[in-house]
């Protein structure tokens, strides 16, 4: 897909959205010449989300920039751990897990964000999971999520948001690619789903190259602008 040597860039959209967010992430990257792909996370299994970005990522023809909001950095964690031709991973208010972890479990030490009360498990289990039920954020949106953006966008949000497997968020990391490759982090310092200083956390566990961002959970839709330079500075990992 990509023969030149400059690196494709790979988003992987997290929990309770699909890649349709990065639309203006992938507008500046694109208008700098970058070629993008942003494959769909199927939110089932973290080991069968991760293979499937794997995949995808395989199937690249070059070098790889990976990069992973949310629950997507839990994904290309586990992913690149046997990708070669990824070259450098980037976090967005991502999970930066270690082996062993989930991420459920390495929120333990943090008081819990808000996401934690405006989450609510479906009365089915999810389907294509391994077991148990789908989460969905049932109140205060916005608020959660994507606090930064319009009403009316955090709407459609909403009423389209994909559901995560309680089974996805539960289950441990079994590789964690970050220990053998360059790595950033941004923290989105207003994250109302992720404890902010369990994002500082994760960022100076993994020695990422890390700054932060006025922004909500989703600071990558209100400030494209400053997330793909961001993202930009990886390619040369």
């Amino acid at each position: 897909m990509n023969g030149s040597p400059t690196p494709t860039v790979v988003l992987v959209h997290g929990a309770f959205a699909d890649a349709s967010g990065f639309g203006g992430v992938i507008g500046e990257l694109h208008s700098a010449g970058i070629e993008v792909v942003a494959p769909p996370n199927p939110l089932r299994s973290l080991a069968f989300d991760a293979a499937a970005v794997a995949d995808a990522v395989r199937a690249i023809d070059g070098p790889v920039v990976l990069v992973g909001h949310s629950y997507g950095g839990a994904v290309i964690g586990q992913a690149s751990a046997d990708l070669d031709n990824v070259t450098s991973l980037v976090f967005l208010a991502a999970f930066g897990l270690d082996a062993g972890e989930s991420c459920a479990s390495v929120q333990g030490p943090f008081p819990p964000s808000l996401l934690a009360k405006t989450s609510a498990p479906t009365p089915y289990d999810a389907p294509g999971a391994p077991n148990g039920p789908d989460l969905y954020i049932t109140s205060q949106f916005r608020e959660t999520f994507c606090a930064d953006v319009p009403v009316d966008v955090a709407a459609v949000m909403q009423a389209t948001q994909r559901p995560l497997s309680l089974a996805a968020l539960t289950e441990n990391a079994t590789a964690a690619g970050w220990k053998t490759k360059p790595n950033w982090y941004l923290v989105s310092r207003h994250d109302n789903a992720i404890p902010p200083d369990a994002e500082r956390f994760m960022a100076q566990r993994m020695k990422a190259t890390t700054e932060e961002i006025d922004g909500s959970h989703t600071a990558f839709i209100a400030q494209p602008v400053a997330v793909a330079a961001f993202i930009r500075k990886a390619l040369g990992g």
